[in-house]
């Protein structure tokens, strides 16, 4: 890795935060201990202590008590291996979960390695070693559950191999190799998930291919940070809502890439993974810049003792542009300039697979608009359609400057059994219709269906956005529900039973944070219709609603609506 300046308020920062979570873990190991915790919990805090104890510029260089709580906490950690080498969890017998915890405890023996350690953690060392032996076979042989598993668990494989080489660790690796990264042009991973981008896929491809010399794979993570810098929003998180995993509901903050950011910033003098490096590290998520040690700075001192080069200096940051991205793999748009940022999202995989589960894409919001501190989290249309739920679209197009979203949904009324096909027992195949299950022996009745067709435009233009709906029947009712961030004000709206609001006219507003989102919408319908999750949720007695201030305007009964939001 390129250049020898260190860059001093970063690591002092780093040392700092490192020291605020390890005087905690000091405080707390009695009651860790005591508990039940999980076997990552208790690697991840001795990695953290023997960072600290480790490091000169540490208030706990060398302390003794650091050591001693370090080695309590690998001990504990021994008696939790199974007598297979793996440790249970959530799952039994986890070769992925495992691996997460052989991930640390490799990098706290790198850190216990060299003639400056001191005396007080060298009996650490072999205690990990024979925890790491333990594993080492099992997670070599072992399976997995999830695409990225695979690469938790060859980064394991490959730490494991530079301790205690063995051409069996790297063929393993290159096992799971050999059936291809997991990543689009686009830079967007199957399971298109910055969650597991972040503690996943890109740190584990990265540690493969420095420790195995596997260029291919840091130009694969490379790509991913390109997707990330283009789906930040302004207000300090990524977009998540294409997700097929558990982070599709929530946001997950820019903060903790900041890393990976940094090392590719300094390896391959990247002018604009630099940009995002150093407003992660100045502004922060809670604001309070360098004022206090950053959290998300807690784990990175063990990072940049085993690889000094990421306490560089960063490149010239490259100047922040107004850019508009479209990944195709996801079926997302977001464009950004400024304080302005807008996502639009086409790409459920709902429409194809009709199930509602993790693994897949499924959250029915297609529009957000970011204004400075007016946020409209989400836009979804609900409708009333057979139970089937809001508008999912699995086709997503740029048409004439339009991002252009369609969805066609279909339900039947089934007609009696022919002859050759009835029984007079009346048992009959239980099936699935794709809306619901019964012993009706679906496939071979002839069946009267009816078809929902919806297409929602969006054009985004310069602080503002345009969005059009047109449903095909026009008669289903359906209604657009508009999710605003809480903490702001709504004008023009009154309340609703349901917890909502309706426009008192065809226009309202919503303000927070000296941002504004005013709406203006052409034509409406007869009030009444709430958000409808479908039967999918309903028959769990479950639903997925959207949180926030939510105004609903229902579509007129031509099906066809145009809404514009305009910002400042």
């Amino acid at each position: 890795m390129p250049g020898s300046r260190t860059d001093t308020a970063f690591l002092a920062a780093v040392a700092a935060a490192a020291d605020e979570r390890a005087r905690g873990l000091l405080a707390g190991v009695d009651g860790l201990l005591a508990g039940a915790p999980h076997h990552r919990e208790v690697m991840s805090a001795a990695k953290a202590l023997v960072a600290c104890a480790v490091h000169p510029g540490s208030a706990l260089f060398a302390s003794a008590e650091a050591a001693g709580a370090a080695a309590r906490l690998v001990d504990f950690l021994a008696g939790m291996q199974g007598a297979n080498g793996l440790f249970d969890g959530e799952n039994l017998a986890s070769p992925p979960d495992t691996a997460f915890t052989i991930n640390d405890l490799c990098d706290a023996y790198g850190l216990l390695q060299g003639d400056s350690v001191p005396e007080s953690l060298r009996p650490l060392a072999g205690a990990l070693e024979l925890i790491a032996a333990a594993a080492a076979g099992p997670l070599r042989l072992g399976g997995v559950h999830t695409p990225n598993h695979r690469w938790e668990l060859s980064a394991a494989l490959a730490r494991l191999n530079a301790h205690w080489p063995d051409a069996r660790l790297v063929a393993r690796v290159d096992q799971w190799l050999a059936e291809g990264v997991d990543i689009a042009p686009d830079g967007m991973y199957s399971e298109r998930s910055p969650n597991y981008s972040l503690y996943v896929s890109n740190p584990s491809l990265t540690a493969i291919g420095v420790l195995l010399d596997r260029p291919e794979l840091l130009d694969a993570v490379c790509r991913n940070l390109e997707a990330v810098a283009a789906t930040a929003l302004p207000d300090g998180t990524v977009e998540t809502v294409h997700s097929r995993r558990q982070d599709q509901r929530g946001p997950i903050a820019l903060a903790p890439f900041l890393m990976q950011f940094r090392r590719y910033a300094i390896a391959r003098g990247r002018g604009d993974f630099a940009a995002v490096a150093a407003d992660i590290f100045a502004q922060g998520l809670d604001g309070r810049g360098l004022e206090g040690p950053l959290p998300y700075l807690a784990d990175a001192l063990a990072e940049v003792l085993l690889e000094p080069a990421l306490a560089g200096v960063l490149p010239e940051p490259e100047a922040p542009q107004a850019v508009s991205t479209v990944f195709p793999s996801a079926g997302l748009a977001v464009a950004r300039d400024g304080a302005f940022a807008v996502t639009v999202f086409g790409g459920s995989d709902y429409a194809e697979h009709g199930w509602i589960r993790s693994g897949l894409s499924s959250n029915p919001t297609f529009l957000r608009v970011y204004s400075g501190g007016a946020v409209l989290d989400s836009v979804r249309l609900s409708r009333d359609f057979f139970g089937m739920g809001p508008f999912r679209a699995g086709e997503f197009a740029l048409e004439g400057g339009e991002f252009v979203l369609r969805e066609r949904v279909a339900a039947a009324y089934y007609q009696p059994l022919p002859a050759e096909h009835r029984r007079a027992d009346g048992d009959y195949a239980l099936m699935d219709d794709g809306r619901f299950s019964a012993s009706m022996d679906f496939a071979h009745r002839p069946r009267d269906a009816f078809a929902l067709s919806t297409e929602a435009r969006v054009r985004v233009g310069e602080g503002e956005v345009r969005l059009g709906v047109e449903a095909d029947p026009g008669g289903v009712r359906q209604v657009l529900e508009l999710a605003f961030r809480e903490g702001g004000e709504l004008e023009g709206v009154r309340p609703l039973a349901n917890g909502g609001f309706e426009p008192v006219g065809g226009a309202f507003a919503y303000r927070r944070g000296g941002g504004l989102i005013a709406v203006h919408v052409d034509e409406t319908g007869p009030a009444g219709l709430g958000y409808h999750p479908g039967e999918d949720y309903t028959h769990l007695s479950g639903t997925d609603a959207a949180e926030g201030l939510r105004v609903y305007v229902p579509l007129p009964r031509t099906g066809r609506s145009t809404l514009v939001l305009r910002t400042r």
